[in-house]
C-alpha cells in the first residue's frame, strides 16, 4: 500500500470507525415506556416464555430472537489479506460483516473475536454460545485448523455452521462459472479447471464445483499440483482433494497445469499469473484472479494477455467476486427453516439463483450481480429462496417454509430496514445540525 489515495483512505478510514465508537448497535424492537411495558417483557411477565421453553427448547426460537439471530466466530489468526492480527484487531472486519447481514437480510450478526486459538478451544467456546443462536458463521481462522473446527461443529451442533471462507467464496465462484462458461459457449463438465492456493477458499471452491459437476480439475499450491501419493506439503484435507481431482494425475508446477486449461483461478497471492501464462490456456480463457487487494494478474493485464472473461476481487474491476453475494440469503434460508446443517446441495441451489439474477445483463463484464442489485434485484432473496428448497430436498429443514414466501419476506424485510437507515440518518443530520446552531460557528 502507499501513495496520496491509499493515505486519504486511510485517513477517512480511522476516522469514520473512531466517530462512531464501531460500526454496530443493539437497539430494543419493543415499547419499554411504562411500568405495564416493564412488567410485560421483563419481571413478572418474562418468566412465562422461560418455563415454556424450559420444557420445550425449540420454543426459543419463537420466543426470542434466537431464530434470527447468528454469531460470527474468529480467532484472528487468517483475517482478509491481512494474515495473523489477532482477535481485537480483527474486530473491525467482523462488526462490518455484521453490518452488511442486518443491511441485505435484516439478520441480527454477533461479532464473537476470541482470545482461544487452539482447536478444542474454539470448538467448546462455540458450542458454549450456540443456544443463543441459530446459526454459526465461521470467519478468517487460520488452515488447516479451521477444517477441523468446522468439521466437528457441524458433528456436534444442531444448528448449521457455515464456514464463509470455503462456502461462500466458493458459491460466488460456481455461480461466476456458470455465467462464464455460458458466454464462452464451453460446459463445466467438459472444461479443464485449475486452482491456485489449496486454503479454505481453493478448497472450498474445488469441492462445489466438482459436485456440480465438474470432472477435469487440477489443484496447485505453493510446491506445485496436487496429486495422490505426493510427499511434499501434504494434509488430510489436501489427501481427500487430492482423491477428487487431477484425474489424469499430472505433475509439474502451476506453469504446467495451466497449458491448455479452460479455467484458472486464483486464490493464492499477488503476481501469481504472468502474462505469458494466459496465452498458453485453451481458446476464449477464463481467469478469476481472487487475491485480495491485490490479485494475481490485474485486470488489465488478463484483458491485454487475451483472457475472454476476467473476475477479481476488487470492487473497482468489472465482475467482483465477493462473498455479500452469498452470506446474508444463505443464513436468510438457513433461519428462515430452522436447517440444522447446510450440505453442497443448498450450496449448489444457491450459486444457480445468484447466476440466474444476472437475467439479461449477462455480458463478459458482468457475470454476477453486482452490489445495487442485491437489494433492487432481491438477490439475498433469491439465494434464501433456494437455500430453503434445498434443506427441505436433503431433510435437513425444520420447518417446511414457502420457498416463495421467504423471498418475499425477505425483501419486505431489506427495504423496511432502509426505511429505518433512512430516518435514522435523517434523525442524525437534523440533530447535528440543531447542535452545531446551539454551539455557533467553531472558532
Amino acid at each position: 500500500m502507499g501513495g496520496e489515495d491509499n493515505v486519504t483512505m486511510k485517513e477517512k478510514a480511522l476516522v469514520a470507525h473512531s466517530l462512531n465508537h464501531g460500526k454496530i448497535e443493539i437497539i430494543g424492537k419493543v415499547p419499554l415506556d411504562t411500568g405495564e411495558d416493564l412488567s410485560l417483557y421483563y419481571t413478572p411477565g418474562v418468566a412465562y416464555p422461560c418455563l415454556a421453553i424450559k420444557d420445550n427448547p425449540e420454543l426459543s426460537y419463537e420466543y426470542t430472537g434466537r431464530g434470527n439471530s447468528i454469531a460470527i466466530i474468529t480467532d484472528g489468526t487468517r483475517v482478509l489479506g491481512l494474515g495473523k492480527i489477532g482477535a481485537e484487531a480483527a474486530m473491525p472486519v467482523m462488526e462490518g460483516k455484521s453490518l452488511l447481514f442486518k443491511k441485505f437480510s435484516g439478520i441480527n450478526a454477533v461479532p464473537l473475536v476470541i482470545s482461544a486459538t487452539e482447536e478444542d478451544e474454539i470448538v467448546k467456546f462455540v458450542k458454549t454460545v450456540s443456544p443463543s443462536f441459530g446459526g454459526i458463521n465461521i470467519e478468517d481462522i487460520e488452515s488447516p485448523k479451521v477444517f477441523n473446527v468446522v468439521k466437528r461443529l457441524e458433528e456436534e451442533l444442531e444448528i448449521p455452521v457455515f464456514h464463509d471462507d470455503r462456502y461462500g467464496t466458493a458459491v460466488v465462484v460456481l455461480a461466476a462459472m456458470k455465467n462464464a462458461l455460458m458466454l464462452a459457449g464451453k460446459r463445466l463438465g467438459d472444461s479443464r479447471i485449475v486452482i491456485n492456493g489449496a486454503g479454505s477458499a481453493g478448497i472450498g471452491i474445488a469441492e462445489l464445483l466438482i459436485d456440480a459437476g465438474a470432472k477435469n480439475l487440477i489443484m496447485c499450491d505453493s510446491r506445485g499440483i496436487i496429486y495422490s501419493g505426493r510427499a511434499e506439503g501434504m494434509n488430510p484435507t489436501k489427501e481427500h482433494i487430492a482423491s477428487l481431482t487431477n484425474p489424469k494425475a499430472m505433475k509439474g508446477n502451476l506453469d504446467d497445469a495451466a497449458r491448455g486449461a479452460d479455467v484458472l483461478i486464483g486464490v493464492s497471492i499477488s503476481g501469481k499469473f504472468p502474462d505469458g501464462m494466459i496465452g498458453t490456456m485453451a481458446e476464449k480463457p477464463i481467469v478469476f484472479a481472487l487475491s485480495n487487494p491485490d490479485p494475481e494478474i490485474t485486470y488489465k493485464g488478463a484483458r491485454e494477455a487475451g483472457a475472454f472473461i476476467i473476475a477479481t476481487g476488487r470492487s473497482d474491476c468489472p465482475n467482483q467476486i465477493n462473498n455479500y453475494l452469498v452470506f446474508p440469503g444463505v443464513f436468510k434460508g438457513l433461519l428462515s427453516c430452522r436447517a440444522r446443517r447446510i450440505n453442497n446441495r443448498m450450496l449448489i441451489l444457491a450459486g444457480n439463483a445468484i447466476a440466474k439474477s444476472v437475467g439479461k445483463s449477462l455480458s463478459v463484464e458482468k457475470i454476477v450481480p453486482d452490489l445495487q442489485d442485491l437489494c433492487k434485484k432481491n438477490v439475498t432473496g433469491m439465494v434464501a429462496a433456494a437455500v430453503v428448497a434445498g434443506a427441505i430436498e436433503t431433510g435437513v429443514a425444520r420447518v417446511k417454509a414457502d420457498p416463495k414466501e421467504v423471498k418475499r419476506l425477505t425483501m419486505k424485510g431489506v427495504k423496511r430496514y432502509s426505511s429505518i437507515e433512512k430516518r435514522c440518518l435523517r434523525k442524525k443530520t437534523d440533530s447535528t445540525s440543531n447542535s452545531e446552531n446551539k454551539l455557533g460557528p467553531a472558532s
